[in-house]
């Protein structure tokens, strides 16, 4: 697992990027992460469980769910699709549905055939430094990203 941060200017101190290899087919790990059921059982990190509201994967479909802590906090989400390539790449806005949008960040996933595996790259694009910092240290977003594509390869070690 690679995390590092942009070289470009334009987004220098503004981006987080995760990387992993998959021992899974590029087809199998897209779709994990497009079928509400499937998604269900990995995403978020270690301790949450998640409920699907709505997700509606096509460009400007929405998927709407609610992130369930560990302690007992609920964090709604809202993705809203701007690109889907199966099984190439997804494209987002991640948010909620809150008037505060100052920690919304663009999110580009590509799946990547990589041997008999899949490699996953995601980039996620903060409006600002600050913006990306807040997230990276208050709710561990590097860390936490992490835990979920531990918990996406024993989904798809399972299948």
């Amino acid at each position: 697992m690679v995390t590092r941060n942009s070289e470009s200017t334009s987004t220098a101190g503004r981006e987080v990027v995760i990387e992993r290899v998959f021992d899974a087919p590029r087809e199998l790990v897209f779709d994990a992460w497009t079928d509400p059921n499937a998604v269900s059982h990995w995403f978020g990190p270690n301790g949450f469980t998640l409920t699907n509201h709505e997700m509606d994967v096509r460009p400007g479909g929405v998927w709407r769910f609610i992130m369930h802590g560990p302690d007992g906090t609920d964090y709604p989400n809202k993705i809203t699709f701007e690109e889907v390539v199966e099984p190439e790449r997804l494209v987002y806005q991640h948010g909620s549905d809150s008037d505060d949008r100052t920690l919304d960040f663009h999110v580009t996933v590509t799946f990547d055939v990589q041997g008999k595996g899949t490699k996953i790259t995601m980039r996620s694009l903060f409006a600002t430094a600050e913006a990306r910092n807040y997230v990276v240290e208050k709710y561990g977003a590097i860390e936490g990203a992490n835990q979920t594509l531990e918990r996406l390869a024993r989904y798809l070690a399972k299948d």
